[in-house]
């Protein structure tokens, strides 16, 4: 097999998202909520905040389902996206990114994109089955700090669209996943622009795009 996973990395678990929110709780009534506020297909009232709930709340279930549908949408390329394919993680040939998580790994290293998006994946998938940041629970309150790991959360996350979009838009293509993809990223830069999540400077690798599928919805 020319694609053998590098054994004990995340991607021999074939990216499958482990996050599930448990049904019957409230933060499943919101994903919901959101689900059937995406079907009527305006994103730019989709992503709003739904009338007296929690700003944290929301950020939370939305950062779980991105998340999820970053893993699906990166889980069909993974064989093209390899090593030799992908030397450095990078979106187009003006941005490169440097991994650090700041415990682990202090020192931003220079690594190929697939192992990029190991560590990214695994890293955020650690900070949603953290209870005291993503908590589960009914009434347990949030932790102050949580707006600030939401953003870099979603910040890495674009960095996959951002790798997506620039070095494997053609495999997307053949494989008819455009309109997924973007859907996905449109849905997501909404979110994030309606909430002022992620910074401008993040988001120029894909400044174009997101102006064009801005456009489309004034």
């Amino acid at each position: 097999n020319v694609f053998s996973p590098v054994s004990g990395s995340r991607s021999s678990k074939t990216f499958k998202p482990k996050k599930n929110i448990p049904e019957g709780s409230h933060q499943y009534e919101l994903l919901k909520h959101a689900e059937a506020t995406l079907g009527s297909g305006n994103l730019r009232q989709a992503v709003m905040l739904p009338e007296g709930e929690d700003l944290n709340e929301w950020i939370a279930v939305n950062t779980v389902d991105f998340f999820n549908q970053i893993n699906m949408l990166y889980g069909t390329i993974t064989e093209f996206c390899t090593e030799a394919s992908c030397p450095v993680m990078s979106a187009g040939p003006r941005y490169e990114y440097h991994w650090a998580d700041g415990t682990n790994i202090k020192k931003p290293i220079k690594c190929s994109a697939p192992k990029y998006i190991d560590y990214l994946m695994t890293w955020v998938q650690d900070q949603l089955d953290d209870e005291t940041l993503f908590p589960s629970k009914i009434g347990v309150p949030f932790p102050k700090n949580f707006m600030s790991v939401a953003k870099t959360i979603l910040k890495r996350l674009f960095r996959v669209y951002a790798h997506i979009y620039h070095q494997h838009f053609d495999s997307v293509m053949r494989l008819q996943e455009e309109a997924h993809l973007n859907t996905s990223f449109k849905h997501f830069i909404f979110f994030v622009q309606e909430f002022n999540l992620i910074d401008r400077r993040e988001l120029a690798p894909l400044q174009e795009l997101i102006e064009k599928l801005g456009s489309k919805d004034r």
